[in-house]
């Protein structure tokens, strides 16, 4: 990044966004198709996360949710788009950016949107269970990309032994 957002805790939360995925895009530019689709953790009982393309998948999916969700808490009748295994790379590299615009045109769309709610019957109940503000539910948006890359790093590592 050569500059940063100038809209206060909203361009932060942009800009660590958009960071961390820049970050997780140049982890995954090299990945052969072959190691793409390797099942590296048979074992694992989340179907999400048994090769560097279901972890993937799910990371891009889960973008859209993050922004799904709260449009829907602020009244908007909105799906979120189908989760969709892609054959390559750059097919996810061109999907993650997508999935940020995505979710940067929220704060286009509501620029003055409340970040932080204290009540928590006002929060937004995630699919998982757990409440969150706007603010919480980016964070672990980009805290969500960042543990995935470091998973996607021990597969790398996994794969050349």
């Amino acid at each position: 990044m050569e500059s940063y957002r100038d809209n206060g805790a909203i361009g932060a939360l942009l800009d660590e966004y958009e960071k961390a995925i820049s970050e997780l895009q140049i982890l995954i530019k090299a990945i052969s198709q072959e190691d793409l689709i390797a099942i590296v953790d048979p074992d694992t009982k989340d179907p999400d996360c048994r090769s560097m393309q279901t972890i993937l998948t799910h990371v891009v999916s889960s973008g859209y949710g993050y922004a799904t969700t709260i449009r829907a808490h602020l009244g908007e009748s909105i799906e979120r788009p189908p989760k969709v295994a892609l054959e390559n790379s750059q097919a996810y590299i061109e999907s993650l950016s997508a999935m940020f615009k995505f979710n940067e045109q929220l704060f286009i769309d509501y620029p003055k949107i409340q970040l932080e709610e204290t009540d928590p019957e006002k929060k937004m109940l995630t699919t998982w269970g757990q409440r969150f503000d706007v603010d919480q539910l980016i964070e672990h948006a980009i805290m969500h990309i960042l543990r995935h890359r470091r998973q996607i790093e021990r597969f790398q590592l996994k794969l050349s032994e």
